[in-house]
Formats: structure tokens, C-alpha cells, sequence
């Protein structure tokens, strides 16, 4: 056993040699003018330093330093097995965003692949996403939403009173979570009952923690709780859109209530309708798109309003003068929301001083050029919208003590 043990161990040391005199020696050959920064370590690159800082609690923490040592615009890094470069400034994100699809298109680790997995084997990425496009706009118009409100007003009320009343202390993150999930089911699904909700809350904390978590897929690992999580949500889910099938059948459930009975019924270019496990997919998407950034907003927005309480007093004036103009018990509508001009002034302010979501994820489909630096194609680019908020932030502070 020993022999064999000292060989192995010999033999991986010797592996480990050779991939990083590789990597050197191709960092010094390479006829590529690639960004300042370095690819770490050979196959992991700098993925535990990147995730050490997030789970420490500073993810900004990764990124700064980079940009105090390589450069304030851009730097290449290796994060997840993935030649990376990270973009800083608000060039290089404009410039990204002015060529979605032409230089680069939307990405994702290959871990996030595996806790949601596509059942469309005949489309890509970049189809899907143009298809759901397609399909969303008529229930996010004027028109749709205006609909929306008088039942966002009755699970907002029936929230507060159950989880904010007569509480001297709360959490509000988990809290806020809660209600956007619940909005999130009602909107996409019908689903309102909390107790049937509930059902899907811990699966879905389970997900958010193996999302952030290293790709190893061994029992126990959050990764694998998040995997076994995705795989018990979309099967409740089918069970939800099985039985819409059948009320849509009998007639007890509308075509236009909500977007699962629209998925249910819509065929593509080709007559063909999705299948249940497709749409269990769609809707799984969209509920943890369309409740966690929610969530993460409405968060912000209850802290920025404990701190300065002279906006609060605003705030609070222009809600009080709309309650009062209303008939009790009268529900919000799309009037009431129009009169919220002061409120959402604050909500956009808010979200641009915490962006709800911090960067997004694009891979290179061909080779291009910014600033004078190479981006290869493959190369996967990150673009950090938080960032650029943070620092003009930063700006308007030492602006008004100037």
C-alpha cells in the first residue's frame, strides 16, 4: 500500500508542476494583449479566494483589491474552472450592454446549469430566453398590471398584520422574502394559500445556498441539497400545472388569470405547445427571479427609511394623504400608484444605491478588443453593476463635503 500511496502522491505532485510551468509558460507566449490580473491557481484559478471574501461577508473585497493592483477598468482572473475577465467601470458595461449578442451573450457557471437544468433539447440558451421574452410582455404592460394591484394590496395587508403587527423587533429580509415569494405564486401561479407556499420556502433557501456554494456534487454538500431542492420544487410544480390543465378543461380556471394557464395554452411558430416539465422550468425561473431581487429592494428600502428618517416623514405624508382620500376598505389601484411620485423617487434612489442585483454573468462568442486588451472567445466576463453605483455614490459624498 505505501509503495503505491508515495507514487500517487508523486505522480499528482509532478501533475501539478506541469500544469503551472503550462500556464506560465503560455502567459509568456501568448501573442495576446490579455487584461492585467492573474489566473491563480491551475483548474480551480482563484475560486476559493473569490468565494472566501462572499461568505466572509465582503464580496467586494475580491474585486477591490484586484482593482487597486491591476486596474480600476478591468482584470482578468479564473473563477469556477472559467477564464474570466471582470468589468469595473461604467464604460466597459456600457460597452457590454451595447453588444448583448453581437461580442458576448448571457452565461452561467455550469452549476447553476445543474440545479436548473433545461428540458429543451432542441433550443438554445439564447432561443429560450427570446421565447420568454415573447411570452411575458402582455402580463408586465400598463394594462396587465393595472390588474395586479388591488390583489398585491390585499397580500401585502394580510402580511403586515400577521408577521409586522405589534412586533417590537423584526427581521426584514426573511420577512420580505416571504411576502414577494407569496406575490410571486399568486402573479405566476394562482397559488395563495401560504400553507401550500410554505412548501416551497425551504427548498428554495436550500437553492439560494447552493447557488453561492462550490460545484461538488457528493451527499450533504449544499450544492447537493440544492440540486435534490430544484428536482422537489419542479415536481410540486407539476403537480400544480397537471391540475391547471384539468381546470382549464372544466372551465373553472380563466385562460388570462395568470401566466401558467397563458404557458398551458400558447403554442410556438410551429403549432407545438411546451410540455409540463418545460413549463415546471419557465415557472421555477420565474419565481426566484421574480421574488428575490424584489425582496432584496424592499429590503434596502426599509433600511435607507430607518436611517434617514426626514424621508421617512415624506414618505409616510404622501401614503397618509392617499389613505385618506379613499373610502375605508377601498382597495389601491392604478390612480393611488400615479399619485406615489415622492414614494417612487425614493424606491428608484434606493435601487440605485443598492442595485438589487449585483452583476451578471456573459461569455465572449468572439474574439473582441475594449480598451486595448484582448477578450478570446470563451472567455466568460462579469459585469459588476453594483460597483459602478457604489463608487458614484462614493463620488457624491465627498462632492457635497468638498
Amino acid at each position: 500500500m505505501e509503495p503505491n500511496f508515495y507514487l500517487s502522491l508523486l505522480l499528482l505532485f509532478v501533475t501539478f508542476i506541469s500544469l503551472s510551468l503550462f500556464f506560465i509558460f503560455y502567459k509568456q507566449k501568448s501573442p495576446l494583449n490579455l487584461p492585467p490580473g492573474k489566473m491563480g491557481y491551475p483548474i480551480i484559478g482563484e475560486s476559493l479566494e473569490f468565494l472566501s471574501t462572499g461568505w466572509k461577508g465582503h464580496p467586494e473585497k475580491f474585486i477591490f483589491d484586484r482593482m487597486r493592483k491591476y486596474s480600476s477598468e478591468l482584470f482578468k482572473t479564473s473563477i469556477v474552472g472559467e477564464s474570466t475577465v471582470v468589468c469595473c467601470g461604467a464604460a466597459s458595461n456600457k460597452f457590454l450592454f451595447s453588444n448583448e449578442n453581437k461580442l458576448v451573450t448571457a452565461w452561467w457557471p455550469d452549476s447553476v446549469n445543474k440545479i436548473f437544468p433545461t428540458t429543451s433539447l432542441d433550443s438554445n440558451l439564447k432561443e429560450e430566453s427570446i421565447k420568454m421574452r415573447k411570452l411575458l410582455p402582455q402580463f408586465f404592460k400598463p394594462e396587465a398590471l393595472q390588474r395586479y394591484v388591488g390583489v398585491m394590496d390585499v397580500i401585502a395587508q394580510r402580511h403586515f398584520v400577521t408577521h409586522w403587527d405589534n412586533k417590537n423587533e423584526i427581521t426584514v429580509y426573511p420577512l420580505a422574502k416571504r411576502y414577494t415569494f407569496l406575490l410571486a405564486c399568486r402573479l405566476f401561479m394562482s397559488v395563495e394559500d401560504e400553507n401550500h407556499v410554505a412548501k416551497f420556502s425551504d427548498p428554495f433557501q436550500l437553492i439560494a445556498a447552493g447557488i453561492i456554494s462550490l460545484p461538488i456534487d457528493l451527499p450533504g454538500t449544499p450544492f447537493n441539497k440544492a440540486i435534490k431542492a430544484s428536482n422537489f420544487i419542479r415536481k410540486e410544480l407539476i403537480k400544480i400545472i397537471k391540475q391547471r390543465r384539468v381546470d382549464l378543461a372544466e372551465g373553472t380556471a380563466s385562460p388570462t388569470q395568470d401566466i401558467l394557464s397563458h404557458m398551458l395554452l400558447t403554442s410556438d411558430e410551429n403549432g407545438k405547445s411546451m410540455n409540463e416539465l418545460n413549463i415546471a422550468d419557465k415557472i421555477l425561473g420565474l419565481l426566484i427571479g421574480g421574488h428575490d431581487t424584489a425582496s432584496v429592494a424592499c429590503t434596502f428600502l426599509v433600511k435607507y427609511l430607518g436611517e434617514l428618517p426626514h424621508i421617512y416623514d415624506k414618505v409616510y405624508q404622501e401614503q397618509m394623504e392617499i389613505a385618506k382620500s379613499k373610502p375605508a376598505g377601498e382597495l389601491l389601484n392604478w390612480d393611488d400608484l400615479k399619485k406615489m411620485k415622492y414614494s417612487w423617487n425614493v424606491a428608484c434612489e434606493v435601487m440605485r444605491l443598492s442595485p438589487p442585483l449585483q452583476g451578471g454573468f456573459r461569455e465572449a462568442i468572439t474574439d473582441f478588443m475594449f480598451n486595448g486588451f484582448s477578450i478570446p472567445k470563451g472567455w466568460k466576463v462579469i459585469e459588476l453593476i453594483y460597483l459602478f453605483y457604489f463608487l458614484v455614490s462614493i463620488i457624491y459624498i465627498l462632492w457635497e463635503l468638498i
